[in-house]
């Protein structure tokens, strides 16, 4: 897996501490249990929660990941359409318009 300095790059001198929690443990350690989960299974579980929650600021840089880690054009298009009935067809509408751009 590659590693990422988002935290670093983005938060590393307002936030350090957090920037540092973001790219060593949750994505150094958490994200490279590939034993575990797959990297394209936990991108499908991350993307869902951010779906879920309504957390559209991050979702296209977790779109590019999961895209990057296998997700397929027809995963995300079924994966978004199920989470319609869960979480709300208006975060579904916002979602498929991320996705679209990912996977034109």
């Amino acid at each position: 897996m590659k590693k990422q300095t988002a935290g670093r790059d983005n938060l590393g001198e307002f936030a350090p501490q957090f920037a540092a929690i973001n790219d060593d443990v949750l994505f150094g350690e958490v994200w490279a249990k590939e034993a575990e989960l797959s990297a394209h299974d936990r991108s499908m579980i991350t993307i869902s929660a951010l779906i879920s929650g309504g957390n559209f600021e991050q979702l296209p840089a977790h779109l590019k990941i999961g895209q990057q880690n296998g997700i397929t054009k027809t995963e995300i298009s079924a994966m978004i359409t199920h989470l319609a009935f869960y979480v709300g067809w208006p975060k579904a509408w916002s979602a498929f318009n991320l996705a679209k751009e990912i996977w034109q």
